[in-house]
């Protein structure tokens, strides 16, 4: 998606965009795309549509995440680049049941000329008010 706001300067948005991707890509059987885009230290707070909170060390996930072969479709909100931080807020829109969707806050930041994912804090798209599909 081309239509994505960004606050300030952001000189690396594609490579803050390509890990992303490669976070949303990891649910079509890519778990080695999942380990490149986080950090071995990353951390998940995600609210359901019930408002459930649950928190994970990501890497928890990852075998599932690639399991599911869930067609979801990213789509860049917003970025933000301040130096070697960058955050995205981002539409995990699953595009076989817009009722299945996500929006997520996801914080990066660049350790040896890598970005990589070290927070993602998801709200289900009924708890995410106009950022939702």
């Amino acid at each position: 998606m081309t239509d994505v706001t960004i606050v300030g300067d952001a000189p690396e948005i594609d490579e803050i965009k390509h890990v992303v991707q490669l976070y949303v890509d990891g649910f079509q059987g890519g778990i080695e795309k999942l380990e490149e885009a986080f950090h071995k230290d990353a951390w998940i707070f995600a609210l359901d549509a019930d408002g459930a909170l649950a928190t994970d060390l990501i890497s928890d996930r990852f075998e599932r995440w690639a399991d599911s072969h869930r067609a979801v479709q990213s789509r860049f909100i917003a970025v933000t680049q301040a130096g070697e931080i960058a955050s995205v807020l981002l539409g995990f829109d699953n595009s076989e049941n817009l009722e299945d969707s996500w929006v997520d806050a996801v914080a990066l930041i660049k350790v040896d000329g890598t970005w990589k994912i070290t927070n993602k804090t998801a709200a289900h798209s009924t708890r995410a008010a106009w950022a939702r599909p």
